[in-house]
């Protein structure tokens, strides 16, 4: 069941969920608001909540629509891509053999059949980054399984629009965004601790923040960093 809340010229809209706490996110790329709240919890409690993060949902749609977007990608020779936060330039190598990726000095070689689309090159190119995150996340789980004292059940690696990960506590399963094989590789441990803390704490509470001081202590650093970068270009619909 879906609602929506206005206040003033901001629409909120509002999602009931089998949860037990609120959720309130702002969404690239225009700084949409929604709230995911407890099927039984009345639309004035939920108001009031809202009315009491109006500066901060003000704070994160500025920052939102200030942050710089990648170009469209058109997959063609001397076009920059880049891997663990280092620019290379983009060599499309067209033979009849199977496709293939590889790095090569400066630059990202893509090995293709002859008449091979744009749409399908960045199949191939996206299906190259996420295996390049499910090779990096397992060393990164294994360090911080033994740092945090948890358990992380499995990890999944998929195109995520609106997040750089998630974390279901319950299942204790991870989920990673395939872009950050784009990003520093500390954006990714970062983002691996970010998600690993929540087998811990769920929600982003004093004690989150806490317990992201005491284990990680640049986290902060890492999270502007990551902020600041630019994010895929999307034709984005709502």
């Amino acid at each position: 069941m879906g609602e929506q809340i206005q206040l003033g010229e901001l629409t909120i809209e509002v999602v009931f969920k089998d949860i037990k706490n609120l959720h309130l996110s702002v969404h690239p790329p225009a700084g949409r608001v929604s709230i995911s709240a407890p099927r039984r919890m009345s639309m004035d409690a939920i108001r009031g909540f809202a009315i009491s993060k109006l500066a901060w949902i003000r704070q994160q749609q500025t920052k939102i629509c200030a942050q710089e977007r990648e170009p469209e990608r058109e997959y063609i020779d001397r076009e920059s891509h880049y891997l663990w936060g280092r620019r290379y330039l983009l060599s499309v190598v067209e033979r009849d053999e199977p496709p293939a990726i590889e790095i090569r000095h400066n630059k990202l070689i893509l090995g293709i059949r002859p008449g091979t689309d744009a749409a399908k090159r960045a199949t191939l190119l996206e299906a190259w980054y996420r295996e390049q995150v499910k090779l990096a996340v397992p060393p990164l789980v294994a360090k911080w399984e033994l740092e945090l004292d948890v358990k992380v059940a499995r990890f999944f690696v998929q195109r995520m629009r609106t997040r750089w990960g998630s974390c279901n506590p319950e299942a204790r399963n991870l989920r990673f965004n395939t872009d950050l094989a784009k990003k520093p590789r500390e954006c990714l441990e970062y983002i691996v601790v970010h998600e690993m803390v929540h087998l811990l704490e769920p929600t982003h509470n004093r004690r989150f923040v806490a317990l992201m001081d005491r284990f990680m202590p640049t986290w902060k650093q890492h999270k502007q960093a990551l902020n600041r970068l630019p994010v895929r270009h999307e034709d984005w619909e709502y």
